[in-house]
């Protein structure tokens, strides 16, 4: 009898290893450096309309955030935004491209738990050269039988990646931490969605979950996957 699941896919950042902690970190420098020029709530929203305008733009990632602060910078300051805060802008999107990874509670023992017996894929969107860093940094690279990195997440990107490293959607769980990137369009590829929520959730990911979905899970670990995974068989 066939195994009605071959291939499990893992989100990366903030379901494998820590990640918008760091962006939160740097949004806080962000509002400490431009205090004189707009209130932290103000400059916050201000910040995620300019990255929401720039996602078609610079994708996902730290260059874009960097490139929104900055823009988001000239414009509450009137174009008088002094030089310094442009550099250490910058100089903070270099530490966070250069931070050690910091794996989640559980990350490696479960994925070496599933690693014999599924077709394991990280599918991941951001920066090329920053997500291949934080992958060989993680040192789970030997575990998975392929990596994608993407641009977005949509249900035709699930579905091509399950048809190349597996035998199709509907024999594919998606696994992470984004119910609008991670799991909405792994159900609608056809596939189960499985939601890890983190603490810290970028809000562009933020999306309601699909309760009563027949192919969706949600769990409050990553160490409960297991689990999940013998129940589908």
């Amino acid at each position: 009898m066939a195994k009605k699941l071959t291939t499990i896919g893992f989100d990366a950042d903030d379901t494998l290893w820590q990640n918008e902690a760091f962006f939160q970190m740097t949004q806080a420098r962000f509002a400490a450096l431009l205090t004189d020029y707009a209130d932290p709530d103000h400059l916050a929203e201000r910040l995620e309309a300019a990255e929401r305008r720039n996602l078609g733009h610079y994708g996902f990632g730290i260059k874009g955030f960097v490139l929104s602060m900055i823009e988001t910078a000239i414009e509450v300051t009137g174009e008088r935004v002094p030089a310094r805060v442009i550099r250490e802008l910058i100089e903070s999107g270099q530490e966070m491209l250069a931070h050690p990874i910091e794996l989640l509670p559980q990350v490696r023992a479960t994925v070496e738990a599933l690693a014999d017996d599924y077709t394991l894929v990280m599918i991941t969107k951001g920066d090329l050269l920053d997500q291949e860093r934080k992958l060989a940094q993680s040192s789970l690279g030997d575990l998975f039988d392929a990596v994608e990195i993407v641009s977005d997440k949509t249900p035709g990107v699930y579905r091509s990646a399950f048809a190349r490293h597996g035998t199709g959607p509907e024999a594919a769980m998606m696994v992470g931490n984004s119910l609008k990137s991670d799991v909405l369009p792994a159900l609608e590829a056809g596939s189960w969605g499985v939601y890890v929520p983190h603490d810290l959730t970028w809000a562009l990911e933020h999306a309601e979950p699909p309760l009563g979905h027949p192919r969706f899970a949600q769990i409050n670990g990553l160490e409960t996957l297991i689990g999940v995974v013998g129940q589908i068989g």
